[in-house]
């Protein structure tokens, strides 16, 4: 399918948008990319490195984002936090595909509701996800082995010094800001949880183990839903990654723990690590990638108006090809199986 008009990525210069739109180019040579940011020799670098782009200014306390009225766009995506949702509304009004991935799960309401009122104007992907969704794809991928999930656990170690530049900087701060507690699924009630009950070890495939607690986000409740799991719990831990602790860069894992039965009624537990050596920006990278090229129809069915989540649109084993060809790797926990 080809396309004249071209992906409008707000904080297209930054590292996430900077990375899918990587991808998006490596994938689909010809697809037209606008790489739009504040500052637009750095918008100019970014597009100037990818061929076939171009880089705008915009301002996000416009309306009209301070785009010139001509410029036409195939799809928006929202790679920065943009607290007055004009890059939605823009999308709303020419009827344009829209992803976000800086929400979090207690800043979607506002998305939800302008989906709803809107229901036929457009596909809105909420991607606020951690990773942009690639986390619950991966999990998806490995629950198709059991014949019924009961419980998701998944433990993430981030390192500290891969927060995802300023704009995911500021975006963990103004989440953590929100909210302290954690959201879990407990025997079948997603549930706040704060203090010690929020508190959770984070094991490393390296035997070190991190204190981390238990997070609102948006992988909770699309785990719950997609598995039928009555038992859902998503932790993070921040410190020294395994990479540095081997002296090499910051990497990123996620340790993900799935119990049920399996096909015959047995009981089946698996443990897998989905871990990636530059850390958590190609995994991010990689999920708006993956949404904006369903978004855009350049694979699968056309996606139909309305709210919808990564697990929704993707499909997990081709999500866990693509998660490989970016670098990552997958590594059986001590014991699983």
């Amino acid at each position: 399918m080809g396309q004249s008009r071209s992906v409008l990525i707000l904080g297209g210069s930054g590292q996430a948008g900077s990375g899918a739109a990587a991808l998006l180019r490596r994938w689909h040579p010809t697809l037209p990319l606008t790489i739009a940011g504040r500052d637009l020799d750095r918008a100019r670098r970014v597009a100037d490195e990818l061929g076939g782009a171009t880089a705008v200014t915009i301002d996000l306390r416009r309306g009209d984002l301070g785009l010139p009225a001509d410029q036409e766009h195939s799809a928006v995506v929202s790679a920065l936090w943009d607290d007055h949702l004009h890059g939605l509304r823009h999308a709303q009004r020419h009827g344009l595909p829209y992803l976000n991935l800086s929400s979090g799960l207690v800043d979607i309401a506002p998305e939800v509701v302008a989906g709803a009122q809107r229901a036929n104007a457009a596909p809105i992907l909420l991607a606020s996800h951690v990773c942009a969704g690639v986390v619950v794809l991966a999990a998806l991928e490995w629950a198709r082995g059991f014949d019924r999930v009961d419980t998701v656990r998944i433990g993430a170690a981030l390192d500290e010094l891969d927060t995802g530049g300023p704009a995911g900087a500021a975006d963990l701060e103004r989440l953590s800001a929100v909210t302290s507690a954690g959201l879990v699924r407990r025997d079948g009630v997603f549930t706040w949880v704060t203090g010690p009950d929020a508190q959770v070890e984070v094991p490393s495939a390296d035997g070190t183990v991190l204190p981390g607690q238990s997070i609102a986000t948006l992988d909770v409740p699309s785990l719950a839903l997609a598995t039928g799991a009555p038992d859902v719990r998503f932790a993070l831990a921040v410190g020294e990654s395994a990479g540095r602790r081997r002296g090499e860069g910051a990497s990123v894992e996620f340790r993900i723990d799935l119990e049920g039965v399996d096909a015959a009624g047995a009981p089946l537990r698996t443990g897998r690590y989905l871990v990636h050596p530059a850390g958590q920006r190609p995994l991010t990278a990689l999920g708006v990638a993956l949404g904006v090229e369903r978004l855009l129809g350049l694979r699968g069915e056309p996606v139909p108006p309305g709210v919808h989540t990564p697990e929704a649109l993707l499909d997990p084993a081709y999500a866990v090809e693509r998660m490989v060809e970016v670098g990552a790797a997958f590594v059986d926990a001590p014991g699983s199986g």
